[in-house]
């Protein structure tokens, strides 16, 4: 592609004085050249000697342009070069002349550069051109169409150039049939053709930059403005919603690539360099290096690329030109072709492009001077960078499955509605054809409310009127739909289910009058959004998840984390983010990447850009309809136990804790007896819900905010809600209702413990004890319920993350760094693959349940996954962004076919730390600890601190320790021991066997934002990574896979009849006894609280990593999990 000649001497580049012409008359100009160039107006006096100069005919080169551009850096450079070909001068017009005097006057040249920019007279440069007939490097009249963006679209079309699918929009008096705009909630129609948001909103005009990107409601909705770079900014967000009503635009598809914009500059058909830059749609803030240059980073374009970077400059017969690439789904599609630009600050370019030109010149011009030239010709010459020696291993694929941040705490409400305004609502949604229907658009939320209002009104018109549905209901439904005065998809949802002989019985909450016929159960699901505490943690979590990679060279060396930018910038990194549909795991997941690529501002147009929404195939969401049968009888086992007014017995430390998990049998020790528990929880809400209405009465904190702006009436509305549910009319208790009211107590712990209230602690040390028994276990009780339960949650994610890993090896398609740049990044033309899956609760449980009891290793035969095993079965809860990380490493030493090539590790974090977790948390052995043969210092208690010092860390940090200095999200296990002692005052022996130092040292912008009070409202930090198992090979890792998920499909069937027979018998009459009513409707799936099961707090600690084993105590998946709030 570059195959020009280094121009040296003997290869007719002469070391003569350059000619370098200039027109500027000012002496700044001067001066650069020292001498090397004459004013063009000599050029006049020579004309008249003209014979004499014939036999050394200089050809001249004219640049025709505005001064600015003329005078610009890259300019001055590239015509530098090109003056030290023999035969070449080059004469500058003055800006002056271009703009003042006829082009018969304009001085005269063999080799016409010139270009159009603001303020240019186009049309006289064309005369010039007509008048003179110079040889032109950039055509001049398709100057004209560069200037509107439709004649850009228009070529690259015909050219068959792959491009975004578009439409016009000419707002032309003359035109009306060009002028066809509907505008609807999320997508417009132009012309007949729909766009459905995110789209793009281009001016037809190329020099207007204001270019606007359209998001969707259920992403937050608003747009994103682009505008030509002011200082660090190049776009800002604005809730404005609505498109441009006045000028003419282009509407087109939004790509959705990884964040980075390719820049292509071509010299002629034949080269072109290409640089990535952060796409501005991204945060709209510029990066810039320590001169103050926006930070761009060479590219490898492929074989496709250099074919459409050729076309694009044929095309529009431009030799220099720039155009910009959209990478997108495996697909390159060029969005916009500037014309005329140059690379800036690189010195590579400036020579290669001054070679190209000089030697394009001389090939058109040469013969007919009777100049004797010949191109020279070389070998393509890209050094190869060695790769580093040594048992250095080379980090290949990094997976995370990670739990959604902090929310609010989540809650629903059912009625049975029997209106025939709400039938044909129902059927105008298409309701009856799956006799369900769930309404999240915020045009269904205003009908449903209007509904409401219409109801309510005409009852408080007469009362004895026909409106079944019950008033306070109707209030309810009136009261949450109007919450936040706009409605956003992440907000709330109602869903309706046709009963065909209304509702079989009245649970707690409904009236026992049973009327005949159809109606519909209206559920309204509103709460569970990420807070602003979960959105800090999630971004301090992608911090930190930045030093698992390797180091950064250049501008970012010494910074902790770098590595990742300049390998994300490079196109060396793969990513990809999966979330579900739930609003606050796509909202996790937004987070987490701004953290972890270091971008700035709103999370929409983060989370339009790089989130994708994997609720297609049931990868990261459960659909509670297809959950099996085990669960029901799981749930019926645990009611019935839970049931019994009595201490527990042996034989039910038996039936409930089968595998003796130190966890569960903790709980079950503080519990006691069960239903004497659940009084004193009762008492403790009834005590809780009174205080709460006597701050009501008081004048003073009436109108008090609380946390995440909701009011002390929300709140009593929250607690007082669980108060009726808790305890049904037969007076015994709703367990399934012990997750929401753990979530509730550990929400308010949190964020509103300045309200000082009574007995909190003791409510929320109980429901604590209930929700660690209930919510793993609501995955299964014994080992074959946990499997079974938890394949059918995540079969998918695992066959996907099996693919993950098999894919890492080569993959010809991805972006690869162009060797020249890479020095110091291990093997140049490979490329580090990260998957990261955000979800709820119930697959994090389900996936640790599988490689815990999925037959991974043998713990009598490992003694590392011994230990591994102990550690998670003394985890009482896998809290909010708990995370469970798999990475993947290859040694180049060893023989590509053995299975020692591959190594995988095994890394977990149960989220973030609990209110009261510091002095219990159980014991692990760090984050990448040395090997597996020292076994004989971890038995030392003392040694475990000195795991820091032989951590081989393979991704390149020479210094670990003052990395971690630099990073307090880094576990450094000696600062950590010394912070456990200061905060416990435990004995120092007693400190360095800590298992989780703490890593809470908050951030500077965690301070700042106000988001921790005293005691426990701080943002609550994460627990470090710990690593499960080191030394897997990959061949172990994926026999694994496949035998669970080829058992899912075969001997799972067997397994069950025999487990069914077993149970059977005492289980039927049970579950027919025990089912509560509440939770007929969700009994399918995991209880509807999901993640209701343990204080959140957190800040953020290190990445983490994919774990191998459940703590045999999974935590409640949410009933309807296929409901936007209710499935963590």
């Amino acid at each position: 592609m570059h195959g020009m000649s280094k121009l040296t001497g003997e290869e007719g580049v002469h070391s003569k004085v350059p000619q370098f012409l200039v027109g500027f008359e000012d002496n700044e100009c001067k001066e650069v050249f020292r001498g090397n160039m004459r004013n063009s107006s000599d050029l006049y006096d020579e004309e008249e000697d003209e014979d004499d100069l014939v036999s050394e005919r200089q050809i001249v080169v004219g640049i025709c342009s505005m001064m600015k551009k003329s005078n610009s850096k890259p300019m001055t450079q590239i015509m530098e070069r090109l003056c030290k070909f023999e035969y070449i001068t080059v004469v500058i017009f003055p800006e002056d002349v271009i703009l003042n005097e006829p082009v018969e006057k304009w001085p005269q040249c063999d080799c016409l550069i010139s270009f159009h920019s603001k303020g240019f007279p186009l049309d006289k440069a064309v005369s010039y051109a007509k008048l003179r007939n110079p040889l032109l490097i950039n055509d001049l009249n398709m100057q004209y169409f560069i200037q509107d963006r439709r004649e850009v679209y228009r070529i690259l079309q015909e050219e068959g150039i792959d491009l975004p699918r578009y439409a016009v929009l000419n707002r032309d008096p003359d035109r009306p049939e060009e002028c066809n705009l509907v505008e609807g909630d999320d997508h417009v129609e132009v012309n007949g053709e729909v766009f459905h948001k995110p789209f793009v909103e281009k001016p037809v005009c190329a020099e207007d930059h204001n270019v606007y990107i359209y998001y969707p409601t259920s992403a937050g909705g608003g747009s994103q403005r682009l505008f030509r770079k002011i200082g660090s900014r190049s776009s800002v967000y604005s809730p404005e919603s609505t498109v441009r009503k006045t000028g003419s635009y282009i509407y087109e598809e939004f790509m959705p690539t990884d964040g980075t914009d390719v820049k292509v500059y071509t010299v002629g058909p034949d080269y072109a360099h290409a640089e990535a830059r952060k796409s501005p749609a991204l945060d709209g803030k510029v990066e810039r290096d320590s001169e103050g240059k926006e930070i761009r980073y060479p590219v490898m374009l492929t074989a496709m690329e250099k074919l459409v970077a050729r076309k694009v400059c044929m095309a529009f017969k431009q030799t220099v030109c720039g155009f910009d690439l959209l990478r997108a789904n495996g697909h390159s599609f060029v969005c916009d072709v500037n014309g005329f630009s140059f690379v800036k600050n690189s010195m590579k370019y400036y020579d290669d492009c001054a070679k190209v030109l000089g030697n394009m010149v001389m090939r058109e011009l040469a013969p007919q001077f009777h100049i004797p030239w010949s191109i020279p010709m070389e070998a393509e010459d890209i050094p190869i960078v060695p790769t580093t020696s040594g048992t250095m291993m080379e980090l290949r694929c990094v997976i995370a499955v990670i739990r959604h941040g902090d929310r609010t705490p989540k809650q629903k409400m059912k009625m049975e509605v029997r209106n025939a305004l709400f039938f044909d609502l129902f059927e105008k949604y298409g309701g009856y054809k799956t006799g369900k229907l769930k309404l999240k658009k915020p045009k269904q939320l205003q009908e449903v409310l209007d509904i409401a209002r219409q109801l309510l009104a005409e009852l408080g018109q007469h009362n004895d009127c026909e409106i079944e549905e019950k008033k306070s209901k109707l209030e309810q439904l009136k009261t949450v739909l109007e919450m936040y005065g706009h409605f956003s998809g992440i907000n709330r949802k109602v869903q309706l289910t046709y009963l065909p002989n209304g509702q079989p019985k009245a649970s707690s909450e409904e009236e026992d009058s049973l009327k005949e016929g159809p109606s519909l159960l209206l559920v309204l699901k509103w709460g569970g959004e990420l807070t602003p505490a979960g959105r800090v943690q999630a971004e301090e979590l992608g911090r930190a998840f930045r030093c698992m990679y390797p180091g950064g060279q250049g501008d970012y060396a010494g910074f902790p984390g770098c590595g990742l930018l300049r390998l994300h910038s490079t196109y060396r990194h793969d990513l990809k983010i999966y979330a579900s549909d739930e609003g606050r795991v796509q909202m996790t997941a937004a987070a987490f990447a701004k953290g972890l690529l270091a971008l700035e501002g709103e999370l929409t147009p983060i989370l339009v850009q790089m989130v994708k929404s994997a609720n297609m195939n049931g990868l990261l969401d459960s659909d509670s309809d297809s959950l099996t049968d085990c669960q029901q009888r799981v749930k019926a086992r645990l009611h019935e136990i839970m049931q019994k007014d009595q201490d527990f017995t042996g034989e039910d430390y038996q039936k409930l804790a089968p595998t003796s998990s130190p966890s569960l049998v903790n709980s079950m020790k503080i519990i006691g007896n069960p239903v004497k528990t659940c009084d004193q929880v009762y008492a403790l809400i009834q005590s809780l819900n009174c205080q709460i209405r006597k701050r009501l009465e008081d004048p003073k904190s009436a109108n008090l905010q609380l946390y995440h702006s909701e009011t002390l009436e929300l709140m009593l509305q929250r607690w007082s809600k669980l108060e009726r549910d808790f305890r049904m009319k037969n007076g015994r208790y709703d367990i399934s209702k012990i997750p929401d009211i753990y979530d509730c107590v550990k929400y308010d712990t949190q964020h509103n413990s300045s309200l000082g209230l009574e007995n909190m602690l003791e409510l929320f040390r109980l429901s604590r004890a209930l929700a660690d028994i209930i919510i793993p276990q609501e995955y299964g009780i014994n080992k074959l319920e946990k499997l079974d339960i938890a394949s059918a949650y995540c079969l998918p994610l695992m066959k996907k993350i099996q693919l993950d890993l098999q894919r890492t090896h080569e993959d010809e398609a991805v972006n690869k760094l162009h060797p020249l740049y890479s020095r110091g990044v291990m093997s140049p033309g490979r490329h580090v693959r990260t998957r990261l899956y955000f979800t709820s609760e119930s697959h994090v449980h389900s996936l640790l349940s599988i490689f815990r009891y999925g037959g991974l290793l043998n713990e009598e035969k490992d003694e590392q996954w011994k230990q591994a095993m102990d550690y998670l079965s003394a985890v009482t809860e896998l809290n909010y962004m708990t995370q469970i990380v798999i990475m993947l490493y290859e040694d180049n030493n060893k023989d590509p076919s053995s299975e020692e090539r591959f190594h995988v590790e095994l890394h977990f974090s149960p989220g973030v730390k609990g209110c009261r977790d510091e002095e219990n948390a159980p014991m692990g052995f760090g984050f990448r600890p040395a090997s597996v043969e020292n076994q004989e210092k971890q038995t030392d208690l003392g040694s475990l601190e000195d795991l820091s010092q032989d951590e081989p860390d393979r991704a390149l940090l020479t210094e670990p320790l003052s990395i971690h200095r630099k990073s307090p999200l880094i576990r450094n296990r000696k600062a950590g021991s010394m912070e456990v002692l200061s905060e416990s005052g435990t004995s120092s022996r007693g400190a360095s066997y800590r298992l989780f130092p703490s890593c809470s040292r908050q951030s500077p912008e965690i301070k700042s934002s106000g988001l921790g009070f005293e005691g426990c409202s701080m943002v609550p930090s994460i627990y470090p990574l710990e690593t499960l198992h080191n030394s897997l090979s990959l061949k172990q890792v994926d026999e694994f896979l496949n035998k669970v998920c080829e058992s899912r499909s075969e001997t799972l069937a067997k397994t069950l009849k025999s487990l069914s027979a077993m149970f059977e018998s005492q289980m039927i009459q049970t579950s027919l006894e025990t089912e509560s009513p509440a939770r007929s409707s969700s009994s399918i799936a995991p209880p509807p609280q999901q993640q209701p099961s343990r204080p959140f707090w957190y800040t953020s600690g290190p990445p983490s990593t994919v774990s191998s084993s459940e703590p045999s105590s999974p935590s409640v998946a949410e009933p309807s999990s296929n409901f936007s709030f209710s499935s963590e």
